[in-house]
């Protein structure tokens, strides 16, 4: 099984991922959450997202995979796996859609290697068993390794002053 359980700070790629994925809404929000994280260390990114999904018609749909590419850093599958925001719920027809448009392009891209936290789990209210059952579906035969971040949370960042 391509599928590694581990926990620590998804950005720190300790675990040297090509790529990151995270699940986001189609409304041009990261507003919460890990989606912060994304946000802020890939501003020209979110600028890109917030352009396509406020776009008529839009350009970023539930069950999308946007491969985000930057020089030096991993890059970025943003996964359409809920419409709205706030109180709206991530969708597993969505998640499976992305999951599989995800694995096609990262075939195409010879990526090997991508980290993701709890998709769809978090803000977007999902069972995280039934969500880790489309991962282990849809990647089941794939040749590279899915990283995935059961607890991700940042690192503390080391105290000059200890």
């Amino acid at each position: 099984m391509p599928i590694v359980s581990v926990s620590g700070d998804l950005f720190a790629n300790t675990h040297g991922a090509q790529a990151l994925a995270h699940g986001c809404n189609c409304q041009g929000s990261m507003g919460r959450g890990i989606a912060t994280g994304f946000r802020d260390r890939y501003p020209a990114m979110y600028e890109q997202y917030r352009a396509r999904c406020k776009a008529r018609p839009r350009q970023f749909n539930l069950g999308d995979a946007w491969l985000w590419k930057e020089d030096d850093k991993p890059w970025v599958f943003n996964l359409g796996t809920q419409d709205g925001y706030w109180r709206s719920r991530a969708s597993y027809e969505a998640i499976e859609q992305a999951l599989q448009k995800m694995r096609t392009q990262a075939e195409r891209e010879k990526l090997d290697r991508i980290a993701l936290p709890r998709i769809g789990a978090g803000y977007g209210g999902l069972s995280w068993r039934r969500v880790r059952a489309l991962l282990e579906q849809v990647f089941a035969d794939w040749p590279g390794t899915l990283i995935v971040y059961e607890d991700s949370r940042p690192e503390e960042p080391s105290d000059p002053q200890r």
